[in-house]
């Protein structure tokens, strides 16, 4: 591109039936309000319908046609995953985009009630089974994509996949880092098998930078990120990130612009990676490992027991 992208480029999203988890607040609100005025019916996929309900009244405050609405998915509990997936097929006879978005970071070590930890089951195992309930609609819609945010800090995970579903415990943001890793290798392993079977179907990964969401405060609440205090978190945020508005762009680079192919990774072009406009960046040598995504797509088959039938 000849200048920085900016959000006037996308063009008009009008038909484009587009699912984002965790759709509430921070990033995935500012891409709902972005997408909702360029024309696109935008579902709000999250675990409170109340601050769902909130947050979609504020969109129709702003754009008065917009196009939303509202669906229960708690991504960190494969029960609601089924049930949500279930739902939006009996309802949408299609879709364009899934951006699997809603994450949680840092926390201390629990598990879901389906025996996982519960950061990566809500920022991978959810989005991978929702992924794959919803493939065959996603393969039906002409130029659709998977868009899943990711984070810088996935340079910090590595090969700990198979010790990490065998219940070894690691430190709250090795496993947050784990989980980012995860979303790229999956990314691009989808990406190579619908390649290798000729679906019209683009993977993206994507990443904020720094950006200012309730991410990090709701981290040090936690208690997860030990010496990381609320006030910490506060003030990192008012200090050196970006706001949150901004840290949706490279999502929305990844969902609407023409160029953006399937196995990119889209990130913030400044310093670091923290801030700027989108641009398309490289991964970690260990998220591009192939050997890797295969094995970690073997794990994810297993645990949600959502096979990806054909690809």
């Amino acid at each position: 591109m000849s200048s920085p992208w900016t959000t006037a480029r996308i063009p008009d999203q009008t038909g484009r039936v587009i699912v984002i988890t965790g759709a509430n607040s921070g990033i995935g609100f500012e891409a709902a309000r972005v997408l909702v005025a360029k024309g696109a019916h935008v579902v709000l996929a999250c675990r409170n319908p109340a601050k769902a309900t909130e947050a979609e009244a504020l969109l129709r405050a702003e754009t008065p046609k917009a196009s939303v609405e509202v669906m229960e998915l708690d991504v960190s509990r494969l029960a609601s995953v089924r049930a949500f997936a279930e739902t939006f097929r009996a309802s949408h006879p299609r879709l364009d985009v899934l951006c699997n978005n809603a994450g949680v970071m840092a926390l201390p070590p629990s598990l879901t009630e389906d025996g996982f930890d519960i950061q990566m089951a809500t920022n991978h195992l959810g989005h991978f089974a929702l992924t794959g309930l919803l493939l065959d609609l996603l393969k039906s819609s002409e130029r659709a994509r998977v868009v899943t945010v990711s984070s810088g800090v996935h340079r910090i995970g590595g090969d700990r996949f198979e010790a990490m579903m065998a219940g070894e415990r690691f430190n709250p943001w090795i496993v947050y880092g784990q989980t980012k890793l995860a979303n790229i290798l999956f990314t691009l392993e989808l990406n190579r098998r619908v390649q290798a079977k000729g679906v019209d179907l683009r993977a993206i990964a994507c990443h904020p930078g720094y950006a200012a969401t309730n991410l990090q405060v709701t981290s040090a609440l936690s208690g997860g990120s030990a010496g990381y205090s609320e006030a910490m978190a506060r003030l990192g945020n008012r200090l050196f990130a970006q706001p949150a508005a901004a840290g949706a762009w490279p999502t929305l680079y990844a969902i609407t612009e023409p160029d953006a192919l399937g196995g990119d990774f889209i990130g913030p072009g400044g310093l670091t990676e923290s801030s700027g406009p989108p641009v398309k960046a490289t991964p970690s040598r260990a998220a591009r490992d192939p050997d890797l995504a295969r094995r970690l797509w073997a794990l994810s088959v297993k645990a949600t027991g959502v096979d990806y039938a054909g690809l």
